[in-house]
């Protein structure tokens, strides 16, 4: 259908999408809010949402940007009371991604000014696979909490595995895999994720092939040294 019905048509539809964007957002004040441990002043999370589940356990800070399609889930289902009173803890001004899927049984904390990419993968827990007659999905493995660290950049499609201890003001290239314990300012990527660049005080951004990358002041810096880091391994 075209012509001046289907521009009027194609108008309402978006006004009316955005109407439900504006509405459907959950911002301190509203009902849904009341339902988490804490929603801070000027946080949001996008309408729709894909999964919101043990809100109760779950805690945002101020200033936090949380995307449409997000799931942020507490615990093993709606009835599953033995949750900690913070499993998962989002501090102040970070932004969460369009799609991405945070699953907490014991304790996830992300700090302040952490932004994720889209569609990355955390949690606590995984299945376990001991008993050989029994469904995988039946086994649940050990709680082993993760920790992402002030100023921190997860990149696109990332998962983050149980027991990863993230630094500060870390990058984590797009599709990698972390697990185990990744150090402060630096740069990492794959799968498993490895140390590509780190920053040595006086020296600068260091490789892993002895190549040094001056330090980029500004909120964008580190940013750039992935994007460069990346680059580099592509042509190599």
């Amino acid at each position: 259908m075209t012509g001046p019905m289907n521009r009027l048509l194609n108008r309402a539809v978006l006004a009316s999408s955005r109407w439900l964007d504006k509405v459907g957002q959950i911002v301190p004040g509203t009902r849904a809010a009341e339902q988490f441990g804490s929603l801070g002043r000027g946080s949001s999370i996008g309408y729709p949402m894909a999964t919101l589940m043990g809100q109760r356990s779950i805690h945002i800070g101020e200033d936090t940007l949380v995307g449409r399609h997000v799931s942020l889930a507490v615990g093993y289902g709606v009835l599953d009371t033995r949750a900690p009173e913070r499993a998962l803890v989002i501090g102040d001004r970070s932004v969460i991604g369009a799609r991405c899927t945070i699953i907490a049984h014991e304790s996830i904390v992300i700090g302040d000014g952490v932004w994720f990419g889209q569609d990355i993968f955390v949690s606590d827990a995984s299945h376990g696979y001991q008993d050989p007659e029994l469904p995988i999905g039946e086994q649940f493995g050990t709680h082993d909490p993760v920790e992402i660290g002030d100023g921190t950049w997860i990149g696109h499609g990332a998962i983050i595995l149980p027991g990863a201890r993230i630094g500060r003001n870390v990058v984590v290239a797009a599709g990698s895999v972390v697990r185990g314990v990744v150090e402060d300012h630096t740069v990492v990527g794959g799968a498993p994720a490895k140390v590509l660049r780190r920053l040595e005080p006086g020296v600068g951004w260091v490789g892993t092939r002895g190549d040094v990358r001056p330090v980029l002041h500004g909120p964008f810096g580190l940013a750039a040294a992935a994007a460069a880091e990346a680059e580099a391994e592509e042509t190599a």
